[in-house]
């Protein structure tokens, strides 16, 4: 029995271990703003339901530095992971996500990205954390009002050093910040007015910058205060890098300072930046 313990002891600790050693990792790829970062939108989500397990599981398994989900709270509190307000798009439940408890979320299906169903459940905020601890950066997406249980949830499984918090809305972000300053906020920039604003405000170590005003001397002024370049390469630029056009899609983002690239195609985008040396 001694001996059982023993090795379930070394075994828990060597896991641990090996979880430390692999953020550690991510930590100085993240301190180099010379090494551009990915961000998976949704997590991997072409041939598995978006915002799910496997597909977060997926993120970590190909080497994505950064999963990128959208995080709700059920009716009786619980942090869950879903993008839209309703569940009709996702899931096969009707109507507002927030309206249903935890257990009624958990009577539902995902579906995958053509519209069928699976297997697959509603994940919560704290199945995700637990799946990604010391293995890769969340940025969540906050689509709640009720900001405590998400701030209580990730202090409970101490991941402050590894989740991102998102909102257009910087009073969402400030209210945060004074629930616990130890989380890390990332805003978004609208202007060059702004950007200063929120480098002064919040001092974050990522900026979302819209694409409205792409412009190397706001990358410059962001990556000058420390913190990265997030930009999306959703849409046109992730377009573009499926049909063959690579360096015009890379381009659209790479060229206005990008250093955290944020994409449906994660597996495509590693394999660019290691072929130019811009990812270990």
């Amino acid at each position: 029995m001694k001996r059982c313990l023993a090795v379930f002891t070394l075994l828990v600790f060597s896991l641990v271990t090996q979880a430390q050693s692999n953020f550690n990792t991510l930590q100085r790829y993240f301190n180099n703003p010379a090494i551009v970062l990915v961000a998976s939108h949704r997590a991997v989500h072409h041939t598995l339901p978006e915002n799910s397990i496997p597909a977060f599981q997926k993120a970590i398994d190909i080497g994505v530095d950064i999963i990128e989900t959208d995080v709700k709270v059920s009716k009786d509190g619980i942090p869950f992971l879903l993008h839209d307000r309703t569940l009709n798009r996702t899931t096969n439940g009707r109507g507002n996500a927030e309206e249903y408890t935890l257990a009624e979320l958990n009577t539902l299906y995902l579906k995958d990205s053509q519209g069928k169903l699976t297997s697959e459940r509603i994940p919560t905020l704290e199945e995700l954390l637990r799946l990604a601890k010391g293995k890769i950066y969340i940025d969540l997406d906050l689509k709640t009002d009720r900001l405590s249980p998400v701030v209580e949830m990730i202090r409970k499984m101490d991941m402050s050093a590894q989740v991102f918090l998102f909102d257009d809305d910087t009073t969402a972000l400030a209210q945060v910040k004074q629930v616990n300053a130890a989380h890390q906020l990332m805003p978004r920039a609208h202007s060059k007015t702004q950007a200063e604003e929120l480098l002064s405000s919040f001092k974050p170590k990522l900026i979302h910058i819209d694409h409205s005003f792409y412009e190397a001397p706001v990358s410059e002024l962001i990556k000058k205060q420390g913190a990265r370049v997030w930009i999306n390469a959703l849409g046109e630029p992730d377009a573009l890098v499926r049909k063959g056009q690579i360096e015009k899609g890379l381009s659209m983002v790479l060229d206005h300072g990008a250093n955290v690239i944020q994409t449906d195609e994660p597996e495509l985008l590693l394999k660019l930046l290691k072929e130019r040396k811009l990812h270990p």
